[in-house]
């Protein structure tokens, strides 16, 4: 939550141990001017992670007080360890510590109380407790997505030496949005590639995509090769450059130093070479001893907006579209990537991460932050398109489920969020997506029937309550999909479709073989088909999408 990314940092200050005082950890925040204590009580088990609770008697062990007065031993005569002393030391040297509060921070389920109730407990320090659902939800998916530490506000350094107009040009806007300043300058790379390798994913709120590591792969080459293969400064020259949206901007050229100045910004916000940054941090990230020569003399364009009426949300937001759409030129902004940051996907998304622990790619690169770092398996991520086809094929919209670029139509009024069973029953289907993309190894099984087979297994195994896992049911899956093709041909006869030979220019027949969809009354056939299976073990009867 401080942007403390680096583990030997944060491993100096956990003071478990023998002879802890019952503080397990500490962190001095010295620009909110708070020092925080962790107590943490959370079990390894994975059910007692989330099921037990910390008892109230474990929260009186805290000594607090009594380190904070100086004292070495506790009140059974046992020496504080040495981690605890460092605490001591550290707190005793803040030239202002007057000024700082104290907060305790409880890692562990914790139920029934209240705040007031807490804080007596705690000796009258004001706790937050932070149960599994808030670790989940506030600790793990913003490490995750990279949004766990938020940009306030920036200092870059800004090199005078080459500029002899001065270091900005900087004009006044009239937009129909409202008054804006734009600020141009040319800032050092090496200062982007640490602003993003610090704030990641939180400083692309308003960028309509993130790092797109796979999509983007041609235009990150190109940044890559043109910081690594060169000593000069021709990659000012190639790269578009970085727009910047922000609260406040002001830069200051009397700083006591020659030929220097500082850029400072106030709520920064990357709206335009989110790509840029993003592969300027990772070579910082890979190449840690090396980066200053590889970065030294190369700069990049970076323009900055600032908004002044700031207060109408949706203005700002409709002034965000428009840039983006107008300056994104490297790696084109799709229709479908203006719809991620809707609240409807934000929603959705962490429906599906709280509810079955699944992410749900939203916009497309956020995890990419998650994947580089070894969080996330890339398999685990569901495309944006891919759900909502295995949502609808789940729920019995199996022509629906077949459709392409359904993010893109963004046609989504039929989705009640407060239908949780609907919810259910998509994450059976995805767990048997799952299996099926397993076995074949395609990202996007052939299989031209998988939506229709999962509306299946989903009707088969969902309804009753099967607790098994898919992998298990497949077979079972395939034979009453078996059952049901070998009717479709008794009924229709093979599904022949006509077709012109590229090579030859002759025309053919091609068997349509197992492609039943093809066939008009295709789905109201499959709804009599699993009928006939619920009846025969007294399950109740399937309600199909019909036309």
């Amino acid at each position: 939550m401080f942007g403390i990314s680096d583990f030997s940092i944060r491993e100096r200050t956990i003071t478990d141990a023998s002879g802890d005082g019952g503080i397990d950890g500490y962190h001095i925040d010295t620009d909110a001017k708070t020092i925080y204590f962790i107590q943490s009580k959370f079990r390894i088990n994975e059910n007692n992670f989330e099921s037990k609770e910390i008892e109230l008697e474990e929260l009186l062990m805290m000594d607090i007080s009594r380190i904070m007065e100086g004292e070495t031993i506790d009140d059974a005569g046992q020496e504080y360890n040495g981690k605890i002393k460092q605490l001591q030391r550290e707190i005793s040297s803040l030239p202002d510590v007057g000024r700082f509060s104290y907060r305790i921070a409880i890692l562990a389920n914790l139920k029934n109380i209240t705040p007031s109730r807490l804080m007596k407990l705690t000796g009258g320090y004001a706790a937050e407790v932070f149960n599994f659902e808030k670790t989940y939800e506030q600790l793990v998916f913003p490490v995750i997505t990279g949004t766990y530490y938020t940009a306030l506000d920036i200092v870059i350094p800004i090199d005078l030496s080459n500029k002899n107009a001065g270091s900005k040009i900087s004009y006044n806007v009239s937009t129909k949005y409202g008054e804006c300043e734009i600020t141009a300058l040319f800032v050092p790379t090496i200062e982007v590639a640490r602003l993003m390798d610090k704030y990641r994913n939180s400083i692309l709120k308003y960028n309509p995509r993130s790092y797109l590591e796979f999509e983007g792969h041609t235009v990150n080459e190109s940044i890559r090769d043109t910081i690594l293969q060169s000593d000069t400064n021709e990659f000012s020259l190639f790269n578009n450059g970085i727009t910047m949206l922000s609260d406040e901007t002001n830069i200051n050229e009397k700083i006591g130093q020659k030929n220097k100045a500082q850029l400072w910004i106030k709520n920064p916000q990357i709206i335009n070479g989110g790509q840029t940054s993003f592969t300027l941090s990772r070579i910082l990230s890979e190449n840690p001893e090396k980066a200053e020569d590889i970065f030294r003399n190369k700069e990049v364009l970076l323009k900055v907006i600032t908004v002044f009426d700031n207060e109408s949300h949706t203005s700002k937001l409709e002034l965000i579209d428009e840039i983006s759409n107008a300056t994104n030129k490297q790696t084109p902004v799709i229709n479908a990537d203006r719809f991620a940051n809707e609240q409807f996907h934000i929603k959705v998304q962490q429906l599906v991460f709280e509810r079955y622990g699944l992410l749900y790619e939203r916009k497309r690169g956020e995890f990419s932050t998650g994947i580089n770092d070894g969080y996330v398996d890339p398999k685990k991520i569901i495309e944006r398109n891919l759900f909502w086809r295995i949502y609808y094929a789940a729920n019995g919209k199996i022509d629906k489920g077949s459709e392409r670029r359904l993010f893109k139509k963004n046609q989504f009024s039929d989705i009640d969020l407060n239908m949780l069973e609907n919810f259910d029953r998509a994450n059976t289907g995805l767990e048997l997506f799952s299996v099926v993309r397993g076995k074949t190894g395609a990202q996007q099984p052939r299989d031209q029937n998988i939506y229709a087979k999962i509306f299946l297994y989903v009707e088969l195994f969902f309804d009753l309550n099967c607790k098994s896992s898919a992998e298990y049911n497949l077979a079972s899956l395939e034979q009453r999909w078996s059952e049901f093709g070998q009717r479709q041909i008794e009924k229709f006869g093979p599904r022949r479709k006509a077709y012109i030979d590229n090579r030859t220019g002759e025309a053919k027949i091609r068997t349509l073989d197992g492609k039943f969809e093809y066939i008009p009354s295709f789905r109201v056939d499959l709804s009599k088909f699993i009928d006939e299976i619920k009846r025969a073990t007294h399950a109740p009867s399937v309600i199909i999408d019909t036309p």
